[in-house]
């Protein structure tokens, strides 16, 4: 595929950029007001569908109208579905304990520590890793077979994402399982549902641009950098490490696939 608009594309960074940037000062001037610094984890989805608003109002007329619409729904509806889960999930519960335990080595001035350390590199990270979703909307020519196949794993990814966190949501609900580990539904086949359907999510909108190789070239390193986060990074590490104690929970990992969805194996 030739006729990729680079020279548009690469005017339009900054604007999705400073997009990113804008969701994040909102929200942290909102958590400054109510003092409470995890509603970030609201904005983070947030992010993704104002990026991706914006990249689809700049390329008007310079992408393949199916491909924008296409790659700018799918980017919404997950980003609109993470942001709602969350915030629904954090409803009436106070600070997260991440966030107490990093501002509590706060150098100075709390506010301006968590500014720099939580609410800037969040919005670069929802920049960098959307960088596939506004290149899509730049790509000439009809929907090919990279989109559709990108569609279905983005598929996959947010039906995991989804249903993982209703199971686990009904799990927490009932007051018998207080003190347990969720190891039903598909927290049997994986311990970590929601990441690897993250983790679907973004390759799946990555196979689109593939069509184009220079471009996926240029973009692969935001599929990689989100797997980084949800397998080494603050996802399933970090979960992890936290988790390692709990009663039962050795068990559970001994015979639960740590990522990637498996059978699970015979106690």
């Amino acid at each position: 595929m030739s006729g990729f608009g680079w020279a548009e594309f690469a005017r339009s960074l900054p604007v999705t950029a400073g997009a990113a940037l804008g969701v994040m000062l909102v929200t942290f001037l909102i958590a400054l007001r109510r003092r409470l610094h995890r509603i970030v984890d609201v904005a983070w989805g947030l992010g993704f569908a104002a990026v991706a608003l914006v990249a689809y109002a700049l390329s008007g007329g310079e992408g393949d109208d199916g491909r924008r619409v296409l790659v700018t729904v799918l980017t919404v509806v997950h980003g609109l579905r993470l942001a709602v889960h969350i915030g629904r999930r954090g409803r009436g519960h106070g600070e997260d304990p991440r966030y107490e335990a990093l501002l509590a080595k706060a150098p100075g001035h709390r506010g301006l520590y968590a500014l720099r350390t939580v609410y800037l590199l969040q919005g670069a990270l929802v920049w960098l890793v959307s960088l596939p979703v506004q290149a899509a909307s730049y790509l000439p020519g009809p929907l090919d077979g990279w989109a559709w196949a990108g569609t279905a794993l983005w598929a996959v990814g947010l039906g995991f994402e989804a249903l993982g966190d209703s199971q686990l949501a009904r799990f927490k609900a009932d007051p018998a399982n207080r003190g347990r580990i969720m190891d039903r539904g598909l927290w049997s086949w994986t311990r970590h549902p929601n990441y690897f359907g993250d983790f679907c999510v973004w390759w799946g909108l990555f196979l689109i641009v593939c069509a184009n190789p220079a471009v996926a070239a240029a973009t692969l390193v935001s599929p990689v950098v989100m797997s980084f986060l949800l397998t080494r990074g603050s996802g399933k590490a970090l979960l992890e490490r936290h988790m390692a104690g709990r009663p039962g929970y050795a068990d559970y990992r001994a015979r639960t696939s740590g990522f990637f969805p498996r059978p699970p194996r015979r106690r």
